[in-house]
């Protein structure tokens, strides 16, 4: 029986075929998934109903199964229509930094701007998509895989 948080067997398998700088999205509920991925990343759909699973309950299970390197999450483009709604930091933002120090990481959040973020998907590195049906703003997780051999990021 597994000792890990993660118990989805697509997920893990996905992970485990990973290496060192690979990159796992965990993509909110309007991510589109199916056209902003790398050429290399599989796409593992979980929405169940909304906010079923919410992008943090996800972050929390890879937190507590791999070693992390780098957390980017998409910036709100000031420019960008949706920004209004969003004057500061997206609340969800907070949760994720909460996340990260429970689970011992010394990573930060790295927020990269809207149009920038779907470049940094866009890469042959990028293994896997978790779409979860989270709801929340400026939600997405880009995450780089680290090196089980380090206790902290390099």
């Amino acid at each position: 029986m597994l000792s890990t948080p993660l118990l989805h067997p697509e997920i893990l398998k996905n992970i485990a075929l990973g290496g060192h700088h690979s990159l796992i999205l965990i993509a909110d509920g309007n991510y589109p998934a199916a056209t902003k991925r790398g050429p290399n990343a599989d796409v593992v759909p979980l929405q169940l109903m909304p906010d079923v699973p919410t992008v943090a309950q996800v972050f929390q299970a890879i937190l507590g199964t791999i070693q992390i390197d780098a957390v980017q999450t998409m910036g709100v483009d000031r420019d960008d229509s949706y920004a209004a709604a969003t004057p500061g930091d997206p609340p969800v933002w907070e949760q994720y930094r909460s996340l990260l120090k429970a689970a011992g990481s010394t990573c930060v959040l790295d927020p990269i701007v809207k149009w920038d973020f779907y470049t940094a998907v866009d890469s042959a590195d990028h293994i896997l998509t978790v779409q979860t049906a989270d709801t929340q703003p400026w939600a997405n997780l880009l995450l780089t895989i680290g090196c089980r051999t380090f206790n902290s990021a390099n």
